[in-house]
């Protein structure tokens, strides 16, 4: 028996909730990157869509309210996340389990056609410098030509002293931003593994659910050093608050 509808909505609301302490301007930055979709996609009549380190879909979802006409996918590999997804978004998206990164990853998506677009916000940064460089090698053979790669992330200026600058103005504007501490990243999976329906997931979220940390120290110029070498003609940062960017390559 999957999770109910009634629970997913409140898991959902909570996810999005706690993921504002760890993105600076988190819902205009998911704006800029449905304005990128739909700036590439404009006049193509059914766009693929992937949302990559998707959780529950919260991206994609507004995606697929954006592009109506699109096929979107939830691309994740937690079990209770893409639960949570499927039972609060329903059929809006297509969601698929797999590991950013593993050898075969792709495999699972089972796409049929060259994408279209491929966004990605705070999950990338999770990759070991030689994953990444595969993973960008792999999603521009993915894409069509003209097709975006979008990764909204925290991504580090290349002056050490630019960088701590950055970093205090997103540390000030998030506080300015927040109405209450609330719940951050661990006391949420703590509480979701008190909830009944949802305890099951959680405990199948072990090693094989979350994605290893081996995390990489890149700057800005060092993502797009390395996704000029993977492919993309056309690489730079569309937006920035402190540290939080909006990095955008296209094949």
């Amino acid at each position: 028996m999957g999770v109910s509808t009634t629970t997913a909505a409140r898991w959902v609301e909570r996810w999005e909730r706690q993921q504002q302490l760890y993105a600076v301007d988190r819902e205009e930055r998911f704006d800029v990157i449905a304005d990128l979709v739909e700036h590439v996609t404009t006049g193509r009549p059914t766009p693929l869509v992937l949302d990559l380190g998707s959780g529950p879909g919260c991206l994609a979802a507004r995606l697929a309210t954006r592009l109506p006409t699109a096929e979107v996918l939830a691309v994740d590999a937690d079990p209770l996340l893409l639960e949570l997804g499927s039972a609060h978004y329903g059929s809006t998206l297509r969601y698929v389990r797999t590991l950013i990164g593993e050898p075969g990853w792709l495999d699972a998506l089972a796409l049929d056609r060259p994408a279209d677009a491929v966004v990605s916000t705070t999950a990338l940064h999770y990759l070991g410098t030689e994953t990444l460089r595969s993973v960008y090698r792999e999603l521009a053979g993915l894409l069509r030509p003209g097709g975006i790669l979008i990764n909204g992330d925290h991504i580090s200026p290349d002056s050490t002293k630019v960088s701590e600058l950055a970093s205090d103005i997103g540390r000030r504007r998030t506080e300015r931003a927040a109405t209450s501490p609330g719940e951050d990243w661990e006391s949420w999976w703590s509480s979701a593994a008190t909830d009944p329906e949802l305890a099951p997931l959680v405990s199948r979220s072990g090693d094989d659910g979350r994605p290893r940390c081996e995390g990489n120290d890149l700057t800005l110029s060092g993502h797009v050093t390395l996704l000029r070498d993977a492919g993309f003609d056309h690489v730079g940062a569309v937006w920035q608050v402190g540290p939080s960017h909006v990095l955008a390559a296209v094949r």
